[in-house]
C-alpha cells in the first residue's frame, strides 16, 4: 500500500480533465456517491456534493461536446438547458458557446414546452426508440433534434455513433443510474469521474449504476485522486 498525498497547492482542473487527443468518441460519466454507496440524497444527487463538486460539474460540461442525461434525471433534478459558466476560462474556444443536452427517453414523457427545450442555446437532442408513440415523436421533432436508435430500448452504441457523426465526440454522461448502467452494459464507458462525498446515509438508496449485473465487469484504472476538504474527486479510465 502507499499513501495518497494531495498535490501541494491548486491544480489546473481543465488540464487534469482534458479529453484524450484523437478523433474517436470518448464517453465520460460524472457521478457522485456517499461513503456507503448512495447516489442520491432525498432522491437527488445534488444533496451529496459541495461547492467544488458543483464547480467540477460545470467544468466537465464545458469540456464536453454533448451532455447525455436520462429523462428521469431531467425530471427529478429539474434540468434546464446548459448555460455558459464563468469557470470555463476559454475551454470552448473554437466551439459553440454551450454543448447541447441529449436526453434519453423511451416513452418521450417530456414537457416539450419546458425551458430545457425552449430556452436552450444549443438545440436539445432527444435519443428515442423506434417504438415510441408517433405523436410524441412528432412533438419531439418540433422542439428538438431527434435521434432514433434501437427498437424497444435505446441502442446506446448506435446513439453514440450518431452523435459522433454530428461532431459530438467528447461525450459526458450525467446519469442517472439507470442510463449509466445501460452505458456500462453496452461496453461504452471510457471514463468515470466519481465524487466521493463524506456522508453515511444507510437506507436503500440507488447506487451510481442501477441495472442488472454486468456479465463481464469492466476494469478501470485510477488516473488521479484530488481532494477538497473531506471530499475526494476520483478519475478512472477503462483498461484497453
Amino acid at each position: 500500500m502507499r499513501a495518497l498525498i494531495p498535490d501541494a497547492g491548486d491544480v489546473d482542473l481543465a488540464e487534469r480533465y482534458a479529453y484524450p487527443p484523437g478523433g474517436g468518441a470518448w464517453l465520460r460519466a460524472n457521478m457522485v456517491a456517499s461513503l456507503d454507496g448512495a447516489a442520491q440524497r432525498d432522491e437527488r444527487s445534488g444533496g451529496l456534493g459541495n461547492a467544488a463538486d458543483q464547480h467540477l460539474f460545470l467544468l466537465l460540461r464545458g469540456l464536453a461536446d454533448v451532455v447525455i442525461v436520462g429523462a428521469n434525471t431531467v425530471r427529478a433534478e429539474g434540468y434546464g438547458p446548459v448555460e455558459p459558466s464563468a469557470g470555463w476560462n476559454g475551454v470552448r474556444d473554437g466551439r459553440p458557446p454551450v454543448p447541447p443536452l441529449a436526453i434519453v427517453s423511451r416513452t418521450l414523457d417530456l414537457d416539450f414546452d419546458a425551458p430545457v427545450f425552449t430556452a436552450a442555446k444549443a438545440r436539445t437532442i432527444v435519443l428515442a426508440t423506434a417504438t415510441a408513440d408517433p405523436a410524441r415523436l412528432a412533438a419531439a421533432r418540433e422542439r428538438a433534434d431527434v435521434i432514433v436508435a434501437g427498437t424497444d430500448s435505446l441502442d446506446f452504441a448506435a446513439a453514440v455513433e450518431a452523435l459522433a457523426a454530428r461532431g459530438h465526440r467528447r461525450l459526458l454522461c450525467e446519469g442517472g443510474p439507470g442510463v449509466l448502467a445501460q452505458v456500462v452494459a453496452a461496453g461504452l464507458l471510457d471514463e468515470l469521474c466519481l465524487t466521493l462525498s463524506p456522508l453515511l446515509l444507510a437506507g436503500h438508496p440507488t447506487r451510481i449504476l442501477n441495472g442488472p449485473p454486468v456479465p463481464v465487469p469492466p476494469e478501470l484504472t485510477l488516473a488521479h485522486a484530488l481532494q477538497d476538504d473531506d471530499f475526494l474527486f476520483l478519475r478512472y479510465v477503462r483498461n484497453r
